[in-house]
C-alpha cells in the first residue's frame, strides 16, 4: 500500500482524502441527463408490434408478432392443449381491456387526404393498396399490392376476367407471386 502525504494509506478502493466525496455529497450532482429514463417495463408495444411473415396453407403473409402469438396459441388449445387454451383467451381478454381503455383516453384520428381527380396514386399510398416503384420519380409506376388484388377478385364472385384484363391486373400487381389467383385465372407470367 501506498501512503499520500497526511500518512494515509491510499490504493484500491481508498482513494486519497482530498478526492473523496463529502458527507451528503452526490457523486453525480448533476444527475441523469435527459432522455436517458430507465425503463422497468418489457417494450411489449415494440416487440409484439414487429411484422413477421407466417405461413397458413401454403400462403405466406405479413401480420404482427403479437397476431402470430395468438394465432398460435389458438392452434394449439385446438389441438386441445388446456394450458394453451387458456393463455389465448387470457391473452385475448386482456387486448380487448387494453384496447377498451386505450379507446376511452384517446380521441379518434381522422385523416384527409386530398387527390387529384384522375390520380389516385396518393390515396393507394396512404391507404397501404399500392406502392410506388421509385418513390423519388413523380412519373414512377404505382403497383397495387397482392392483398388488394385477392380482395378485388373474390368480390367478382362468378364473373371472370378476359385474358387481356388479366394480362393488365398482373402486370400493375406489385409481387404477382405471393397472389393467391383463383382456379380460372389463365395469366401467370408476365405477358
Amino acid at each position: 500500500m501506498i501512503s499520500d502525504e497526511d500518512g494515509d494509506e491510499v490504493g484500491y478502493g481508498q482513494p486519497p482524502k482530498a478526492t473523496r466525496f463529502r458527507k451528503g455529497q452526490s457523486g453525480n450532482a448533476k444527475g441523469r441527463p435527459p432522455g436517458r429514463k430507465k425503463s422497468t417495463q418489457i417494450p411489449y408495444d415494440t416487440v409484439l408490434g414487429q411484422l413477421v411473415t407466417i405461413n397458413e396453407s401454403g400462403q405466406e403473409r405479413r401480420v404482427t408478432a403479437a397476431e402470430a402469438f395468438l394465432l398460435h396459441l389458438a392452434k394449439e388449445g385446438l389441438k386441445g392443449r388446456a394450458s394453451a387454451s387458456k393463455r389465448a383467451l387470457q391473452a385475448i381478454h386482456q387486448g380487448r381491456t387494453t384496447v377498451r381503455s386505450q379507446h376511452r383516453n384517446s380521441s379518434p384520428i381522422i385523416r384527409i387526404v386530398l387527390v387529384t381527380p384522375g390520380n389516385p396514386n396518393l390515396a393507394l399510398v396512404t391507404l397501404k393498396m399500392g406502392r410506388k416503384l421509385d418513390a423519388l420519380r413523380p412519373t414512377a409506376r404505382m403497383m397495387l399490392e397482392p392483398w388488394l388484388v385477392e380482395a378485388a377478385l373474390t368480390r367478382l364472385g362468378d364473373r371472370r376476367l378476359t385474358m387481356e384484363q388479366q394480362n393488365k391486373v398482373f402486370s400493375a400487381t406489385r409481387t404477382p407471386n405471393k397472389v393467391s389467383w383463383p382456379d380460372w385465372w389463365q395469366v401467370k407470367k408476365l405477358a
